[in-house]
């Protein structure tokens, strides 16, 4: 085996790994929960963005992942969800205490509407 053959038996190897080392991280991160993006991958294998992108093999595994990951959301993300959805329960039963009490006051208006009406009358027949 001449020293160009030597070449790029190594290249292969240390391509491979590499490709080993990024898919591995791709399911890492889907068994996690987390959303597999290519600034998460790089800061977990040391790859470099173009690797993510220009590698054949893991550009498929990550594109499967990315579409199974379609309507998946960032953990923050679910926490305000959860947050602002008390929030808008919440405010509703404020709504709600507020329309009740709303109706009790147009209902004391009405009789004290009808009241000053009677009185009203009492007076002018007086006259």
């Amino acid at each position: 085996m001449n020293k160009y053959e030597k070449m790029l038996e190594c290249n292969r190897k240390s391509s491979d790994e590499k490709i080993a080392r990024a898919r591995k991280a791709i399911f890492e991160l889907m068994d996690e929960g987390e959303k597999v993006t290519v600034p998460r991958l790089m800061e977990k294998t040391g790859l470099s963005r173009g690797f993510f992108y220009k590698n054949s093999l893991v550009r498929q595994t990550f594109d499967k992942v990315m579409e199974q990951q379609g309507g998946m959301s960032h953990p923050r993300k679910n926490i305000l969800d959860k947050a602002m959805n008390q929030e808008i329960l919440s405010l509703q039963k404020q709504v709600k205490a507020m329309q009740e009490e709303m109706e009790k006051l147009r209902q004391e208006n009405e009789k004290l509407k009808k009241a000053l009406d009677r009185k009203n009358r009492e007076l002018i027949r007086k006259l």
